[in-house]
């Protein structure tokens, strides 16, 4: 993931829209979702949108384009081709989650298409399943752009205020260990100087105690 955003990050703003917007559009009409998911693309757009390397605003329409034209592509090709996407290798393996999408369809006709948007794999199935279904496309569309700007504004504004958050945490964090190591390096010293001043005297050395008994026997005589 964090290969990912440094990689993001290295790119200049327009490149950064034509990447995440490329990756909605391909998992919706390409079934692209198998690999990157369109959802962590938009987060991770939104989180350099909090560092101001892009706009959010601009990232959000991006998104919310690609994600109703993505879905209209997908549409398409299943209403052409029909019962045959299902036969090609990348969804051989999800034989059982084609399963449950186009059971979502059957119980919920259009509103499947919203609901599909906000699961990875329906999400990348559900416009082609629709489509292979006949749906009527007017039907299909209203709940495409209702679901593609509820998913693409949200997304958007969560990787925003996660990675806002994520700065502001960092920065807390960075002030709390500068006041407790400063604070460390005070009692440090504080102890040190208590320390010093009750030491006991150094013993007196052997030239001074011979002075001394000197001192005493003249004193007192032989």
């Amino acid at each position: 993931m964090h290969t990912i955003t440094d990689w993001l990050g290295g790119l200049s703003g327009p490149v950064v829209y034509a990447v995440v917007g490329a990756l909605v559009f391909a998992e919706d009409a390409l079934f692209f979702g198998f690999v990157l998911p369109g959802e962590t693309a938009v987060v991770l757009g939104g989180v350099l949108a909090s560092q101001g390397k892009v706009s959010v605003w601009w990232l959000a329409l991006v998104v919310v384009f690609a994600a109703i034209t993505g879905d209209s592509v997908g549409y398409e090709i299943g209403r052409h081709f029909g019962p045959r996407i299902l036969d090609t290798r990348p969804l051989r393996r999800h034989q059982a989650r084609v399963g449950k999408a186009r059971e979502l369809i059957r119980n919920r006709g259009a509103a499947a298409v919203f609901l599909g948007r906000f699961i990875a794999f329906f999400r990348a199935m559900m416009p082609a399943l629709a489509g292979t279904s006949r749906m009527p496309y007017r039907r299909f569309l209203l709940f495409n752009v209702l679901g593609g700007l509820t998913w693409g504004i949200g997304f958007t504004a969560l990787g925003y205020f996660a990675g806002t958050a994520y700065t502001r945490v960092e920065s807390l964090i960075g002030r709390a260990i500068a006041l407790l190591l400063a604070a460390l390096v005070a009692v440090a010293l504080i102890v040190w100087h208590i320390r010093r001043r009750h030491r006991p005297d150094a013993p007196a050395s052997a030239g001074d105690n011979h002075n001394a008994q000197d001192n005493d026997q003249d004193r007192h005589g032989p």
